[in-house]
């Protein structure tokens, strides 16, 4: 196996810092979400992929990278490419504002602590990938916590799984781009795909219940209009970061989001917390343990055979 290339200059210290401060600031959204309020999700949406786009020209101009982009733009295969993650990150921005902004902010959560397991899924069924008895384990303790949290809540957990799947095949498409589309480039193009979307949207929700923007207070206005900050820059600090760490302590670094979303939905929108639903978390809580001890111990005998490859005789 061919060792990692070498991280970058600045320490796999800083990007720890840097991917631990993307999902820090991914854990928070349900609350600058709710501040959005009375504005309708799709309206959220509309906005937040127009201004992600304006964001990135910025960003594309500021950093001098425009050459970059229009040797992107210039490759069909990569073109296409972007397109579909742009319609992924659609389905999955506009799944989490209904669930944010329609008090389902736990199932948000769950949606993001499957994520893993389906990337996992992914893994073995489009990628062909053999996987260990642990892995195996771990999923099928994940269906069951699905099923007890249909059975048992009463409800199917659409949000959820919705989130999972459209994140994880979106990482998937990600995986096939590679390095050669960067994080601003890639971002920019998702959203430039979408800006049809998004003023048709805007369009429909003028003429439905009318548009927020400007309408509510300057407060909102100011928060409404930094949507676009708010979706690039936790991005962007997630590239950074993984281009400087191993993939072991992404995959420890990835559960601090949804830990705080679903301590927000818990005990800070007091969101209902059935028994059901806590034995369904319980499950899916052990599965990712098993997951992340499979992940450390492949790591390390990773890092073994590595090690005796290059010792010197």
């Amino acid at each position: 196996m061919t060792p990692a290339p070498p991280a970058p200059a600045g320490g796999t210290t800083r990007g720890a810092l840097y991917a631990l401060g993307a999902y820090l600031l991914w854990g928070v959204l349900p609350i600058y979400f709710l501040q959005l309020k009375p504005t309708d999700p799709f309206e959220v949406v509309a906005w937040r992929i127009i201004l992600a786009f304006a964001f990135c020209l910025l960003l594309l101009t500021v950093l001098r990278a425009w050459r970059p982009f229009l040797a992107i733009v210039r490759q069909p295969r990569l073109m296409a490419l972007t397109a579909l993650a742009g319609v992924l990150i659609y389905v999955n921005w506009q799944t989490y504002l209904i669930g944010a902004l329609t008090e389902h902010v736990i199932e948000t959560s769950l949606g993001y602590f499957i994520n893993p397991i389906v990337t996992v899924l992914l893994g073995v069924v489009v990628l062909r990938e053999r996987l260990r008895v642990l892995p195996w384990i771990a999923i099928g303790i994940a269906v069951l916590a699905v099923v007890v949290i249909v059975v048992g809540y009463g409800a199917f957990p659409w949000i959820a799984l919705t989130l999972a799947a459209s994140f994880g095949v979106y990482g998937l498409v990600k995986k096939q781009i590679g390095p050669s589309v960067d994080a601003v480039s890639g971002l920019t193009l998702e959203s430039l795909w979408l800006l049809p979307v998004a003023v048709i949207q805007l369009f429909v929700v003028a003429s439905v219940s009318g548009i927020t923007l400007g309408a509510v207070g300057t407060l909102h206005t100011a928060l409404l209009l930094s949507a676009g900050a708010v979706t690039a820059v936790p991005l962007l600090l997630f590239a950074s970061g993984a281009r400087r760490v191993p993939l072991t302590v992404i995959g420890l670094l990835q559960f601090v989001a949804p830990i705080i979303q679903f301590a927000i939905g818990v005990w800070v929108l007091h969101e209902p917390m059935t028994a059901e639903r806590w034995i369904g978390f319980a499950l899916v809580w052990v599965a990712l343990v098993i997951l992340s001890v499979d992940s450390i111990l492949a790591s390390r005998r990773h890092r073994r055979v590595v090690d005796d490859v290059t010792e010197p005789v």
